[in-house]
């Protein structure tokens, strides 16, 4: 790993960007990071106020910005306690009623824009609806849709009358979507019955039926297009056309969002109102440099939380684009990599977010998007899901554009945001996240429970913010959120990642602490290992895991093959070497295995811990939160003297 600069902001960021003015408002010097972040974890009153005064939310704020709880600092604290707010008011009262809102786009091409009148009638529609239907503040409402305008219309409706928004992706499989919803006890369901992927139609009906049969607190069910259910259409449902909004309290439920859940049921994420306003505002507004008038996307499904990120852009004034279908397609001539290029051209995108396996695989069929599309539009590229290689920063700037801001970002759904993050006034090191999130007082501890810089330990968080979750839902939730979270360190939110912080400011990432391996009691990482692997064409995809062995852990490499590749012994011979050479001879697999698949979750990440349970003769508790569980069967089958 380098410090190497790869892009430095314009001077007048440092005037012009909205973190700099933020900055100088708050009395400091846009240059002096360092300081404001100081503040920003420090007072944490002043900071937040300064947040909402500067972002213009709409609401009373109260007279207290912050009440701590001497007896639980992190748990107990408490933001904006008289505050009275809401979210869908927030995000749909920005701009000129003639303004583009939502650009959006299928994988067919069918393109249309919205403007936000055009938004705003739809959503006061449904919002009369769903009252129609008895839905008042604290009710849940779920939807399983594609994400299109009517999962956008269902949202904001849902959070406009104070009720609790929920939401899956259509191609979750039946256990999946009762294994979340079921646990919240929604009252209206909507849904997508048919959708396109990848150039396949998918009827869902049946799953639908089987899921309101199973979910039985599910009075009204609420459609997009024609379907065999007892069902409403939502083109017609409601009759309303002027936008109401029911102020709550700042620690009111917005949304419910769930963790992947392969380890046993889902946990059922209970988020705040002004808490995730807060937090997304800052993060567009301060660190994405978002404006009135941007565009902005995020490749998405409705249930994963960037769906609920992006769409707060809209509180900035800008227009979010929503993309349905598959980014890359299959055709006879091979991989289109186009789709989200096309759609980045013709809506004039400024804000993109992906993931570094789009990244890989647009790498892997040496597809140069900025040599194929005009991005003049784009001003800054973001990236999450999985830690960036370095390599990946590289190729970024090389392939898609040289003078844009490029940001790895790192958080979850459990804050709904980001601990580090990006920023328009710092420069882009190569394989580093940019800086900690203002407002985050972020840390990395190692084993003595010591804070470190330039070595590896759990990322932590040492002070309250407003975005942490408001409980889990269901019993004993409360505890299960305290047990999640603060069991390891008292009151110091331990995250659950394994990071390390740089004497330039920024970090790595380096994957989930419970993904560490442990060969000879020695603990790495894994992303050492794809950080090789990603530089092999022959390798289409590929999984490292601990197994097993003699009162050891061995490290455990499984490679699924590219289209027409052979994996030889001597590409094996020199894969080793590399990892011996860039990482650690620690980190040379003992165990390399060929499979035809890698399992991942739902929303799209890779699931070392099911492969590692699976091999060393355990069962994984949740299968349905794994996206393709039949490839674990091939896993169990594996055995050490087959290794190659």
């Amino acid at each position: 790993m380098t410090d190497a600069v790869l892009w430095q902001p314009q001077p007048e960021a440092l005037s012009e960007s909205s973190l700099a003015r933020f900055a100088m408002a708050a009395g400091f010097q846009p240059e002096d990071y360092v300081s404001l972040h100081r503040w920003s974890v420090s007072d944490l009153g002043a900071f937040w106020g300064a947040v909402w005064e500067f972002t213009k939310v709409i609401g009373d704020k109260g007279t207290i910005r912050f009440a701590p709880d001497d007896a639980a600092w992190m748990t107990g604290a408490r933001f904006f306690p008289e505050a009275r707010l809401n979210l869908a008011e927030n995000l749909l009262l920005r701009g000129a009623p003639s303004d583009i809102a939502v650009c959006a786009m299928d994988e067919t091409g069918t393109y249309r824009e919205y403007t936000r009148e055009d938004l705003s009638v739809q959503v006061a529609r449904v919002a009369t609806g769903l009252k129609e239907c008895g839905i008042g503040p604290g009710d849940r409402v779920a939807g399983v849709q594609t994400n299109g305008i009517d999962a956008l219309v269902a949202t904001l409706a849902t959070l406009s009358i104070g009720a609790v928004w929920t939401s899956c992706s259509p191609d979750f499989g039946k256990s999946a979507i009762i294994d979340r919803i079921g646990q919240v006890e929604p009252k209206v369901l909507f849904a997508t019955c048919r959708y396109t992927y990848a150039g396949k139609d998918h009827d869902i009906s049946d799953r639908l039926s089987d899921v309101v049969a199973s979910v039985p607190s599910i009075q009204t069910v609420i459609v997009s297009g024609n379907s065999a259910l007892d069902a409403i259409d939502q083109e017609t449902f409601g009759h309303g056309k002027t936008l109401e909004f029911e102020q709550v309290a700042f620690d009111h439920p917005a949304y419910i969002l769930y963790t992947s859940g392969t380890t046993g049921v889902p946990k059922a994420i209970v988020h705040r109102t002004g808490g995730v306003l807060l937090q997304h505002f800052k993060e567009h507004i301060l660190h994405g440099d978002v404006r009135g008038g941007d565009r902005v996307i995020w490749y998405t499904n409705t249930a994963w939380m960037m769906y609920h990120w992006m769409i707060s852009a809209l509180g900035t004034g800008s227009a979010i684009v929503l993309f349905d279908g598959a980014p890359i397609l299959k055709t006879d001539r091979g991989l289109d990599c186009s789709p989200l290029w096309r759609l980045a051209e013709n809506a004039g995108v400024t804000h993109l977010g992906i993931s570094p396996k789009y990244l890989a695989t647009l790498a892997a069929e040496t597809y140069r998007p900025g040599e194929r599309q005009n991005l003049s539009s784009l001003r800054a590229l973001l990236v999450c899901g999985a830690p960036c290689l370095p390599h990946q920063f590289d190729w970024v700037y090389s392939a898609i554009k040289t003078n844009m801001m490029f940001a790895s970002i790192s958080g979850g759904t459990e804050i709904l945001g980001s601990f580090l993050i990006g920023s328009p006034t710092h420069p882009v090191r190569r394989g580093q996240l940019t800086v900690p999130a203002l407002g985050h007082a972020v840390g990395v501890m190692d084993e003595r429970g010591a804070p470190v810089i330039g070595k590896r330990g759990e990322l932590v968080c040492t002070e309250p913010f407003p975005s942490m979750p408001l409980t889990f839902w269901g019993d004993k939730g409360e505890q299960r959120y305290r047990d999640t979270y603060f069991a390891d360190r008292t009151e110091i939110w331990t995250h659950g990642d394994v990071a390390e912080l740089t004497h330039t400011g920024g970090g790595y990432v380096h994957g989930r602490s419970d993904n560490t391996l442990k060969p000879g009691g020695v603990r790495i990482g894994i992303s050492e290992i794809y950080s090789v692997c990603e530089t092999y064409p022959e390798f289409s995809d590929f999984l490292a895991f601990g197994a097993d062995h003699a009162g050891d852990e061995e490290v455990v490499l499984a490679l699924k093959l590219a289209d027409g590749a052979t994996g030889s012994k001597d590409t094996l011979k020199r894969l080793r070497a590399d990892i011996r050479m860039s990482a650690s001879p620690r980190h040379v697999p003992a165990r390399i295995h060929f499979v035809s698949d890698v399992p991942y979750t739902i929303n799209g990440k890779r699931v070392e811990g099911a492969a590692r349970t699976t091999v060393n003769g355990g069962k994984v508790k949740n299968l349905g939160s794994i996206a393709n569980p039949g490839c674990l069967a091939e896993f169990a089958a594996l055995k050490r003297e087959d290794a190659l």
